[in-house]
């Protein structure tokens, strides 16, 4: 059995933001000489492990974050610490990485190598940008105006209406949030599991995932050595809970970083899952239309080496595919299926 196998999902958004702190994500699309939305990696990546905290009902692993305070009694911000601990769930699926000074940095590459989630092509998403605002308009009586002069000085009331009738100004209740750019469209993502080294830590120290007391207190946990020896395996117990909820999360995840008043439910249409990456590429993808090359159509469907789920939701976006109501479910299944079926101690 090989020990990589991959997985594209299809997704719907709705009028919705990917992220909020600097507004839209885009990258250009020189061929159809357009901006596209899009979710990174890393965000896929933290709402699938979020989504797995989740429902494992267990917490994610404590960071430290680092501050330090320079010559010049400035406050900056320094390396945020992980555990590197595999007993939690994220850390184990999610990888780590910690580096502080005089010790040997500490470092696990993450057996889920996940994409952005992206178009499915340029022509089936859009853009639009709209202007909000917060309003408190309609009650001034409750929502106090509070006016700094050029010194830092605050104005009373009465000073206000003499800057306000010499300056023929009014204070409204409201503020403007101008240019906030939304997204609709069909999405995909990719992501490949590398089972070989999902339920495994190495005992390297050449290049240390973990230190050596770490890995005694592992083996003291029930965690033994690979048949190679080169490292140690998690206890089948805790594989029999990851697993499931594991495979829920890689088909269940939505963003959930975005705003509330964008909020899209990120329907899940489509998975496909293979152990070939070629593959599920041509599972889900979108054609050209024959008869106006400036259309796409989005395609689903399934043949040899592939399995393809698809949900009842597929049916309003993708012409001709057939919809099961627990086709979500199936995908489900087949990826525990294909995580219980490896041999981890072999």
């Amino acid at each position: 059995m090989k020990s990589y196998f991959y997985l594209r999902g299809l997704k719907a958004a709705e009028h919705t933001v990917f992220t909020v702190q600097d507004g839209q994500k885009t990258y250009y699309d020189p061929i159809h000489n357009r901006r596209v939305a899009y979710s990174s990696g890393q965000q896929v990546k933290r709402s699938v492990l979020d989504f797995l905290a989740e429902e494992l009902n267990e917490p994610r692993a404590p960071i430290t974050f680092n501050y330090e305070i320079d010559k010049k009694d400035e406050l900056s911000n320094k390396e945020p610490w992980s555990p590197c601990d595999p007993a939690y769930a994220d850390q184990l699926i999610g990888g780590w990485m910690r580096a502080r000074p005089g010790v040997v940095t500490l470092k696990r590459r993450s057996p889920l190598s996940i994409s952005a989630m992206r178009a499915l092509h340029p022509l089936l998403v859009s853009m639009t940008s709209e202007n909000l605002t917060f309003d408190r308009s309609d009650k001034p009586e409750q929502n106090p105006v509070r006016v700094l002069n050029a010194a830092g000085e605050e104005l009373s009331g009465e000073q206000i209406e003499e800057y306000l009738d010499s300056k023929q100004r009014t204070l409204p209740r409201r503020h403007w949030i101008p240019e906030n750019a939304r997204t609709t469209g069909l999405f995909v993502y990719d992501i490949a599991i590398d089972r070989s080294r999902l339920f495994s830590v190495s005992v390297n120290q050449h290049e240390p995932e973990l230190t050596k007391d770490t890995l005694e207190d592992l083996k003291a946990q029930g965690w033994t050595p690979s048949a190679d020896g080169k490292g140690l395996i998690c206890p089948a117990e805790r594989r029999q809970q990851l697993i499931p909820a594991l495979a829920k999360s890689l088909v269940g995840w939505h963003i959930t970083s975005n705003q509330a008043r964008t909020y899209s439910p990120q329907t899940t249409l489509a998975l496909a899952i293979s152990e070939n990456a070629s593959l599920i590429a041509a599972a889900i993808r979108a054609d050209l239309n024959e008869e106006d090359m400036k259309r796409a159509d989005p395609v689903v469907e399934t043949f040899d080496g592939v399995d393809t789920f698809v949900s009842l939701a597929c049916k309003g976006h993708v012409r001709g595919v057939v919809g099961a109501a627990d086709a979500l479910a199936q995908a489900e299944a087949k990826i525990v299926e294909m995580l219980s079926d490896y041999d981890y101690e072999g």
